[in-house]
């Protein structure tokens, strides 16, 4: 299978000034960034699947994009890939969901902080923390409530068509932060 992106883009973020980190992420530290374009739904959740082989406990992944981005689709194709228990649907309604490992690996803990109004104090409930040692932690919406949680960490920004179009093409940009992801781009190659 193709795989779904044009050739990735990568580059290295020297602390802070004059980043090239898109604006909506914001100027970080030790960051690198890689942008890839994904054409279908199939695609999206078959980037999820490479992400998942990279992916390991302790990781905590942050999805920005619109409504119906493809942030739940991007995650159903990491739990495929982390070999999780259950259908990964978004958790709007119930604000998280635990999938289990099934193959020995860790437990995906799956976040929609969009209701969340608050910074991680209101997230406390959710016990993301204890958490995250031995599970993949993703939270949609999760910007400006959940980095306190890990230094090292992956923001996942998906950018759509929007208005009244039936384009299914993303620009997916990729934030590894911090010396975990110093790697990211040969880690997807």
């Amino acid at each position: 299978m193709e795989a779904p992106h044009n050739s990735p883009a990568a580059e290295t973020v020297p602390e802070p000034a004059g980043a090239t980190v898109p604006d909506a992420l914001g100027a970080v530290p030790e960051a690198v960034t890689v942008t890839l374009t994904v054409t279908s739904p199939e695609q999206m959740q078959d980037l999820g699947r490479r992400l998942a082989r990279v992916l390991a406990p302790g990781d905590l992944v942050m999805l920005t994009g619109e409504l119906g981005a493809g942030k739940t689709t991007l995650t159903r194709g990491l739990g495929e890939g982390l070999g999780v228990r259950g259908a990964v649907t978004s958790p709007t309604f119930v604000i998280a969901r635990v999938h289990p490992s099934l193959v020995q690996g860790p437990a995906l803990v799956h976040v929609d902080a969009y209701r969340l109004g608050g910074g991680l104090d209101e997230m406390e409930d959710l016990d993301l923390d204890v958490s995250l040692p031995e599970s993949v932690v993703v939270v949609e919406w999760g910007d400006g409530k959940v980095e306190e949680l890990a230094e090292d960490r992956l923001r996942v920004l998906i950018d759509r068509a929007t208005g009244d179009t039936d384009d299914e093409r993303r620009e997916v940009t990729l934030v590894g932060i911090g010396a975990r992801w110093a790697g990211l781009r040969e880690d997807l190659a």
